[in-house]
């Protein structure tokens, strides 16, 4: 998926959500991996840079580290139109590549880092919360073990902040 192709997406589903109601959708987004495992941390690292932005008050975000699953109770109170989960995944692509995947097509996705498999999770957050859960993958170079991330990834991690800060919480859908 292209740069401009994936964020194009993700606009598209959040104007979707937008279409019925006055008010900005509910986004909760959960940024997962493991901080020692060099490019692993891409999720985490995205949830740390929306943090820095200004919250407009529609949006959860959250560091879920490598076991998203300790958050479902945060997530069940904030009750999110829209889950999107950030995560290194191995697509096979160019490390630094991003997707946006649904969660129904998340089952060949490799992310073993995880105490729990995403696809599991997202099935679950599904049947729980009533909202879409997508996917955000970034293509890692390395998930070895280290704390060294990769120049494409740590470039794709910015790109994506940015994108999901533009679609999701700048207000500019409102």
């Amino acid at each position: 998926m292209s740069s401009s192709s994936w964020k194009n997406s993700l606009h598209q589903l959040m104007q979707k959500l937008t279409n019925d109601q006055k008010d900005p959708p509910r986004v909760a987004i959960v940024g997962i991996g493991n901080e020692l495992r060099n490019d692993d941390a891409a999720g985490v690292m995205v949830a740390r840079n929306l943090l820095r932005y200004e919250n407009p008050g529609h949006a959860l975000i959250l560091r879920a580290g490598h076991a998203p699953e300790n958050f479902t109770k945060e997530l069940r109170t904030y009750s999110p139109q829209l889950v999107l989960m950030i995560d290194a995944a191995d697509m096979g692509k160019t490390p630094g590549s991003v997707s946006l995947i649904p969660f129904e097509q998340i089952d060949g996705m490799t992310a073993s880092t995880h105490s729990l498999p995403l696809s599991m999770l997202s099935r679950y957050l599904v049947l729980e919360l009533h909202c879409p859960v997508v996917i955000v993958g970034i293509q890692p170079r390395s998930n070895d073990v280290g704390e060294i991330v990769s120049p494409e990834v740590r470039h794709t991690v910015d790109e994506v902040a940015e994108a999901i800060f533009d679609a999701c919480l700048s207000g500019i859908m409102v």
